[in-house]
C-alpha cells in the first residue's frame, strides 16, 4: 500500500527546477475563497524560498488567455471548494495541456462527492461510518419529520451532519438529540443541495497527509486535532486559539501504523496522486474510520498538511518543489 513515514527517504533537491515557471492558482468564488488566498500565498512564499520562479493568479476570466500566452511548466492548485476540488478546473487544464500537482479530474470528482467516495472506500474494505445521502428535494418531498425519524431509527444518535460536497467544516454539525436535527439539516443545506448524514464515531480526530515525490505514496505523521468546542468546524480551523494540534498524534505505535496504512489505502483506492489528506476518527479501540479525503488540502499556517510536513522533519518548500518537478514531467 506504499511506505509509511518511518520508511520515508530524505527529501533531496528535485533536479534542476531553476528554469521551471510555476503558476499557483488561488482564490476562486467558493465559500472558501479567503482560505484559498491564504493557502496560495503560503505556497508562493515556500516555492520562492527554494528559488523557483512562481506567480500567483486567480481562477478567473483572465486565466485561459494567460495560459495560452505564457504556458507554465506546472500549476499548483491552491483552490478549495468546488473550484479546486470538483475536477472541472483540472479538466480545463488538461484541455490546455498544462500539467498540475495533484490527482486528475476523474479522481478529483470522485473524492469531492463524499457519498461516492465513501462507497468506493467501503467496497475496498476501508472502514468508514455508516451514512445516508439526502438531497434537499427528497427531504422536502418525502416529509422532513418522517425522513428524520427514519434516519434516527437507522443510524441512531449522535449523528454527524455535513454537506455531501464541500470543505473547511462549513455547514457541519454534531447532532446529539432528535430535537436538534432539523436545524442542523437546514444549516447544512445552506452550503449544499445534498446532506451527508453519518453515524457519529467518538474518538480522536486525526488527519494523515499522503505525498508522492516519485518513490510511491508515503504517509506523513498523523496530526491530532483537538477543537475547543468539540467540533472541527470553520471557526475551529481558522481562528487562533480555537484548536490545539498535536504533531505527531498521541497514538501508540500500533495505532499510528494503522492510520498510516488506512490513509495509503484510501489514497490508492480513490486513484489519487501526488498529495492528499485523509481525515479520520480513531475510536477507543484504536481503529481508524475514514471520514473524507481531500485532494486540495489547505496550505495555511494552521493547515494540517504543512503541520505534518514539519512533524516529519521536512522542509515545506522542498517538498512542494519536488511535487512541482514531478508534475512538470507530465507535460505533453
Amino acid at each position: 500500500m506504499g511506505t509509511t513515514a518511518a520508511d520515508r527517504p530524505e527529501v533531496t533537491a528535485p533536479g534542476n527546477t531553476d528554469d521551471l515557471h510555476v503558476l499557483v492558482l488561488a482564490g476562486g468564488l467558493s465559500y472558501e475563497r479567503d482560505v484559498s488566498l491564504r493557502s496560495g500565498r503560503r505556497v508562493l512564499d515556500a516555492l520562492r524560498s527554494v528559488g523557483m520562479d512562481v506567480e500567483l493568479r486567480d481562477a478567473d476570466i483572465a486565466l485561459l488567455p494567460a495560459l495560452a500566452a505564457d504556458p507554465p511548466d506546472a500549476v499548483v492548485i491552491a483552490l478549495h471548494g468546488a473550484t479546486g476540488e470538483d475536477g472541472s478546473l483540472r479538466g480545463v487544464l488538461d484541455l490546455c495541456d498544462v500539467p498540475y500537482v495533484g490527482c486528475d479530474a476523474r479522481a478529483s470528482r470522485l473524492a469531492w462527492d463524499k457519498p461516492s467516495a465513501k462507497a468506493v472506500l467501503r467496497e475496498a474494505g476501508i472502514p468508514t461510518p455508516d451514512w445516508v445521502a439526502l438531497p434537499h428535494d427528497r427531504f422536502s418531498e418525502l416529509g422532513a419529520v418522517a425522513v428524520l425519524d427514519r434516519i434516527v431509527d437507522r443510524l441512531g444518535l449522535p449523528l454527524m451532519i455535513k454537506p455531501a460536497q464541500g470543505g473547511s467544516g462549513l455547514g457541519a454539525a454534531v447532532v446529539r438529540d432528535s430535537a436538534s436535527l432539523p436545524a442542523a439539516m437546514v444549516g447544512c443545506f445552506a452550503y449544499g443541495s445534498t446532506a451527508l448524514v453519518e453515524r457519529y464515531v467518538a474518538g480522536m480526530d486525526v488527519a494523515v497527509s499522503v505525498i508522492d515525490m516519485g518513490d510511491g505514496p508515503q504517509a506523513l505523521p498523523a496530526v491530532e486535532i483537538v477543537p475547543r468546542n468539540g467540533v472541527y468546524d470553520y471557526a475551529a480551523r481558522y481562528t487562533a486559539g480555537r484548536t490545539t494540534w498535536h504533531t505527531p498524534a498521541r497514538l501508540d505505535n500500533d495505532a499510528a501504523a494503522r492510520v498510516a496504512d488506512v490513509a495509503l489505502a484510501a489514497h490508492n483506492a480513490l486513484g489519487l496522486r501526488d498529495l492528499s489528506r485523509v481525515d479520520m476518527i480513531v475510536d477507543a479501540a484504536g481503529q481508524p474510520h475514514v471520514l473524507e479525503v481531500n485532494v486540495s488540502p489547505g496550505m495555511t499556517e494552521t493547515s494540517l498538511l504543512p503541520l505534518a510536513v514539519s512533524a516529519a522533519g521536512l522542509d515545506f518548500g522542498r517538498v512542494l518543489s519536488a511535487l512541482v518537478a514531478r508534475a512538470a514531467t507530465r507535460r505533453p
